[in-house]
């Protein structure tokens, strides 16, 4: 799925937009996505000139924006016209840096549904190697 059917459910927008493209969505189970950072991203040129890092709460960001698309796709029913928003973070962890040109696989799987707070843990990978993970909490309201 690609960035039009993810803008027809986000309401983020360049530079905030931070999932390309959706690989996998298995409703109310989990979602795959992709988000690739070019070397043009408006964070690099000062996170860091000389060494450029993606800033972990942007890969967060990204994992966020996923599970947020997860959650609606699961529960529009239920949610009606409401987007779910990130409300909490636990367990948050940060394996390897991400670069330039990097291309991020975004994995969020639902853990628990109760009302409207959802659970979710979320990685993040490039090519064979974690770089990040978290427990996410998304609600609406």
């Amino acid at each position: 799925m690609d960035t039009k059917y993810i803008k027809g459910i986000l309401p983020h927008r360049d530079p905030f937009l931070f999932v390309d493209e959706i690989l996998e969505i298995e409703k109310g189970v989990k979602i795959q996505a992709l988000r690739k950072f070019t070397n043009k991203e408006y964070f690099f040129k000062g996170h860091f000139p000389e060494n450029p890092v993606v800033p972990g709460v942007i890969i967060i960001e990204a994992l966020a924006q996923a599970g947020g698309i997860l959650v609606y796709e699961s529960f529009k029913e239920d949610i009606k016209d409401k987007l779910p928003a990130l409300v909490g973070l636990d367990n948050v962890r940060f394996k390897k840096p991400v670069f330039p040109d990097d291309e991020v696989k975004l994995t969020v799987s639902l853990l628990k549904s109760r009302s409207r707070l959802w659970k979710m843990y979320a990685e993040a990978s490039v090519g064979d190697f974690k770089v990040a993970q978290a427990e996410i909490l998304a609600s609406v309201f």
